[in-house]
């Protein structure tokens, strides 16, 4: 018997538009949460707060800190004065970014945008993904820049506009650098935080900074021949010595996000989880061995993306869209704002 090669059209399924969540549920933990059981595929409708009573004294939690920046901005080009929008995806080197520059056709090489605040961006080279590599100068903090003029880049499907940017960062976020939020992050409160770690839960946080990749289609109808895009990680030592502990011990691991699973199967390929820092291009999809997380804090994922691969990865394809399926009965919201799935 060969491998049974998956195919993207796989992992399809039917949505009603009117189920992509718009904003956020209010409080953050009254989200609804789907208990899903990885190797029955059963499953139970609970609301967010309720993982509380899922979790045990010794489960660890690891969690992405990863902030958004404000990456989306608007100016011009000099030469011109042409409207540009640029939206900054990774630092690549001192003040250097890859970026991605709206339209695009006309931001060769020696082009010169400016922004408010003195903010100008030189284009050095295109990147192999129809990017681009800029060059920022200024005067000043960087950091400060952008947070002035700067707009938080919203997923594709999300259409109206944020009353408050903070709606779209986790309370724990500390590390800059995310084109997009780990969202899964998004449903836990301080007070839920506090309960769970008055339980006896361990709370780790690594940081992976999520790129716009996250968004990037699947275009390969063979899923193997999809090249994933490079991601920012790093992980403590004490992150790291904490998870390794927990393995030795036969205590469950449990990553909080699709970000956080990614970080630590990237560095945790022998089973150990490894310390330090790097870039991954992980493509975890049906037929991976996990080995450091044994559960799962995830979003409902769009359909044919590679979050959907991942979590099938976790349990078998058809059950995932099983449960899929009844999330879509149920009416439950999906996407980076909807509702949740605790996968155990």
């Amino acid at each position: 018997m060969g491998r049974i090669l998956l195919k993207l059209t796989d992992f399809s399924y039917e949505l009603p538009k009117e189920l992509i969540a718009q904003h956020p549920a209010e409080p953050r933990d009254h989200a609804r949460l789907m208990l899903y059981d990885k190797e029955t595929g059963a499953v139970e409708h609970k609301y967010f707060y309720d993982l509380l009573d899922e979790l045990h004294a010794g489960d660890v939690l690891v969690f992405n800190d990863s902030k958004v920046i404000p990456a989306r901005l608007y100016g011009h080009r000099q030469q011109t004065g042409g409207k540009v929008e640029v939206l900054l995806l990774t630092p690549v080197g001192e003040d250097r970014w890859e970026v991605l520059v709206k339209p695009g056709k006309k931001a060769l090489p020696g082009t010169i945008i400016e922004f408010p605040e003195g903010l100008t961006a030189e284009v050095l080279d295109r990147t192999d993904f129809g990017g681009r590599v800029v060059q920022f100068h200024y005067e000043g903090v960087f950091d400060d820049i952008i947070d002035t003029i700067g707009e938080m880049p919203l997923p594709p499907y999300i259409h109206e506009k944020m009353e408050d940017p903070n709606e779209y960062q986790t309370v724990y976020a500390r590390e800059k650098g995310s084109a997009a939020a780990p969202t899964a992050g998004l449903h836990f409160t301080e007070e839920l935080l506090e309960k769970i770690k008055a339980k006896g839960v361990e709370l780790v946080f690594v940081t992976l900074h999520v790129g716009l990749g996250t968004f990037r289609p699947v275009e390969e109808e063979n899923i193997e021949d999809h090249a994933m895009h490079s991601e920012f990680y790093s992980i403590t030592e004490e992150a790291a010595a904490t998870v390794n502990k927990a393995k030795a011990e036969g205590r469950r691991v449990i990553a909080v996000g699709t970000t956080s699973i990614r970080t630590l199967e990237s560095a945790g390929t022998t089973g150990v989880l490894q310390s330090g820092s790097g870039w991954t291009n992980i493509f975890i999809y049906p037929g991976f061995t996990f080995h450091i997380v044994d559960a799962l804090v995830t979003n409902f994922h769009l359909p044919e993306s590679t979050l959907l691969m991942l979590i099938s990865a976790m349990s078998t394809r058809e059950k995932i869209l099983h449960a899929y399926e009844i999330a879509v009965q149920e009416k439950y919201r999906f996407f980076s704002f909807g509702d949740a799935m605790f996968i155990h």
